[in-house]
């Protein structure tokens, strides 16, 4: 059975869900994730200059990260195990600026999504689970920022009895000290004011 690549853009502009090539025999599958040619057929241009992964616990919440400056879009797929990904626009002249989109990604349906510069990334790991991240510019440090997973402003609902309630959460120490989204807001405009453009 063969799988041709599907490209499904979401409310939030630039944010899609792609259902990438895949072709099953006896054998096993043969997965395609990526093709610079395929992706600009479709009107959309991701270049690569990082590839990375993480591998989560149940109960891992990574996020939400997004990059100040050196802005990445990210091509990211669930490899193996299972995920609730999330996606926040953080685009303040976006019509859907503060909005989130949930994903379902795991290892049997391959699905990924590609995440446009100016949104915030997390996602809850509902069992063990591999994540492959595709970027379009190097990790920098420096700019490095997130907010709170649990946010009141953004309300995201992570659906926490899937892995047992709120008490089996388990974060980094950086992700439980990161930023509110009101403490976002503030330091954007300052930046605005500062300088005239991105975060």
């Amino acid at each position: 059975m063969i799988q041709k690549f599907e490209f499904l853009e979401t409310e939030i502009k630039g944010l899609f869900e792609i259902t990438p090539f895949n072709s099953e025999d006896i054998r096993g599958c043969f997965t395609k994730d990526y093709s610079r040619e395929i992706f600009e057929q479709h009107g959309i241009k991701h270049e690569l200059d990082e590839i990375f992964y993480s591998t989560s616990k149940k109960g891992v919440i990574r996020g939400l990260h997004f990059q100040r400056v050196k802005e990445q879009a990210k091509l990211v797929r669930c490899i193996s195990g299972h995920i609730f990904d999330v996606v926040v626009d953080l685009r303040m002249d976006s019509p859907t600026f503060k909005k989130w989109h949930g994903f379902e990604l795991n290892g049997e349906n391959r699905k990924e999504i590609l995440i446009p510069v100016g949104c915030a990334h997390g996602f809850l790991a509902l069992d063990l689970a591999t994540v492959s991240y595709k970027c379009s510019a190097c990790f920098d440090a420096e700019y490095d920022d997130g907010i709170k997973w649990n946010d009141p402003d953004i309300a995201i609902d992570w659906e926490l009895e899937r892995i047992g309630g709120a008490d089996k959460v388990i974060l980094s120490q950086k992700d439980s000290e990161l930023q509110s989204f009101k403490e976002f807001t503030k330091k954007y405009d300052a930046y605005e004011r500062r300088n005239g453009n991105a975060y």
